[in-house]
């Protein structure tokens, strides 16, 4: 990978695109597969548990294809601690530059609560996070595509 970074960013190319969007498919693979383990009862502590575990791997997931598509496309990655040069940086994207930013500001909304709180994350919640990684992941296939 290119060390050459710039500010916020960090220069990237299509093989390290690539490299990303593997570490992004499995990440939502793995997020799913938690998931699937799911008790029904809500106040379940496993389950609990497991919806942090799913919704962390998710939000990975959604963060590396972020990272592919912005280096397929734009050469360039975020690398900023909080993550929100890494949504005025898909931004960029065209023509999926708007999906893919508000999928990227969504997932991160719950990125505290999954990966660093005591709460759990809801049903709810788990299931918009899945969905917002799988939008990233689908975009980011598509730019490896053009």
């Amino acid at each position: 990978m290119s060390s050459r970074a710039s500010g916020r960013t960090e220069a990237c190319s299509v093989s390290d695109a690539k490299i990303r969007l593997r570490h992004a498919v499995k990440f939502l693979e793995v997020a799913s597969l938690v998931a699937e383990e799911l008790a029904t009862d809500e106040n379940d502590e496993e389950s609990a548990a497991n919806r942090n575990v799913s919704a962390s791997l998710a939000i990975l997931a959604g963060i590396a294809a972020s990272d592919a598509a912005c280096c397929k496309v734009l050469h360039l990655r975020s690398r900023g601690q909080d993550h929100q040069g890494a949504v005025a940086l898909v931004a960029q994207l065209q023509p999926d530059g708007r999906a893919a930013s508000n999928a990227l500001r969504r997932l991160l909304t719950t990125k505290d609560t999954a990966q660093y709180s005591f709460l759990h994350v809801s049903r709810s919640d788990l299931i918009s996070v899945l969905r917002q990684a799988q939008v990233l992941v689908d975009i980011a296939k598509s730019s490896m595509q053009r």
